[in-house]
């Protein structure tokens, strides 16, 4: 079991490893998978425009200036500090910023004019805007995700239910402008040959030079996580709750099965007999291997104990007592050199196997003497 464990975890490595230069992830301009954005990242490249990947707020402000246009993927994942220095980029930088489908949480930050107005119904949507961009393109996938309120300054297009998705605000101090896009949809491979997707994703990317594609990283996503922080049995999947509550009642079951009691124990014939000797020479042979001296020593003084109090009249149920059965034993014993009865019957268990057989004569010795005294 372990064996094939090992073999199905080295080929899930191996497997992660031979396509990590070519999976990166949802949005992702490395990515050739449906959900990447490889190909608008190539098609800008054969514009001119150089695409550069950053993963943390402060890169991205960094790289942000009057040529670049920095595309954030994801701002409601970001912090309270990572939002402060992306709203610092949009008022300093002089270029173009597109928060790509900016909600309440980060609109306050990053977009105060600007509010959410919900969802929009429709995937596919006319421009009806006089931007340049928009009418060239004709019809793309904006909807279907976040429509916002109408903004006096800015350039609203692609409306569903009356409110845009996509809003083009532009800067009073540094001559640039911020992008809300509502959607994703227009920037994923599996969607840029259709409509319009492509030529208006290139025109909303492709203004300046350079493009900055920032990918909130964990580091960056820290606080978001840490406000809405779950416990442990909100992150499992409905399923598998099921899955391991039915696992649980299935272990409890096997628990009662093997705990149950059947009875007491009923004797069987046994198909040949075994002589005594045999079966204590076989126990004798576990205690040995065992290194149980303790164990034997017990079994060999309980044994002899019952013997001496038969022969010395004492109850079976005061046998185990010292204070009855040495002295009643004592009594029967004659000579000088007499065994010490207390020591033979109730000492410490012997220290090795030489000991163990010395005790296993004496303790025969001295049941002889008290028979025939």
């Amino acid at each position: 079991m372990f064996l094939g464990l090992g073999i199905l975890l080295v080929g899930a490595v191996t497997l992660a490893a031979l396509g990590s230069d070519s999976r990166h992830g949802h949005l992702d301009p490395r990515s050739a998978d449906p959900a990447g954005s490889q190909a608008v990242a190539e098609l800008l490249k054969a514009r001119g425009v150089a695409t550069r990947v950053v993963t943390t707020a402060d890169e991205a402000a960094e790289a942000a200036g009057p040529r670049t246009t920095l595309l954030v993927t994801d701002p409601d994942r970001l912090g309270e500090d990572q939002r402060r220095a992306i709203r610092s980029a949009i008022d300093l930088s002089g270029g173009r910023t597109v928060l790509l489908a900016p909600g309440p949480r980060s609109l306050p930050d990053l977009a105060p004019a600007t509010r959410s107005k919900g969802y929009a119904d429709e995937d596919v949507l006319d421009p009806a805007c006089a931007l340049p961009a928009a009418t060239s393109a004709g019809r793309a996938a904006t909807g279907g995700d976040l429509r916002y309120a109408p903004v006096g300054a800015g350039t609203a297009c692609y409306p569903s239910g009356g409110s845009p998705t996509l809003l083009v605000l532009p800067s009073t101090t540094t001559g640039g402008d911020t992008v809300l896009l509502g959607s994703e949809q227009i920037l994923l491979n599996r969607n840029l040959a259709d409509e319009g997707n492509a030529s208006l994703a290139l025109q909303l990317l492709g203004s300046r030079s350079e493009l900055v594609w920032y990918l909130p990283s964990l580091t960056d996503t820290a606080d978001t996580e840490a406000d809405t922080q779950q416990g442990f049995l909100e992150l499992i999947p409905a399923g598998w709750s099921w899955a391991l509550l039915q696992l649980f009642v299935a272990a409890a079951l096997a628990a009662l099965w093997r705990a149950r009691r059947l009875g007491p124990l009923v004797t069987e014939q046994l198909p040949v007999a075994i002589r005594a000797s045999e079966a204590t020479e076989g126990r004798a042979r576990l205690y040995r291997k065992a290194a149980a001296r303790d164990r034997a020593a017990t079994v060999l003084r309980a044994a002899a104990r019952e013997r001496l109090a038969a022969l010395v009249g004492v109850p079976p149920a005061r046998a185990h007592d010292p204070a009855t059965l040495v002295p009643a034993v004592s009594a029967r014993l004659t000579g000088a050199a007499a065994p010490d009865p207390a020591a033979l019957l109730f000492g410490p268990a012997p220290a090795d196997d030489a000991t163990l057989v010395a005790l296993a004569d004496h303790l025969d010795a001295l049941e002889r003497e008290v028979r025939t005294s």
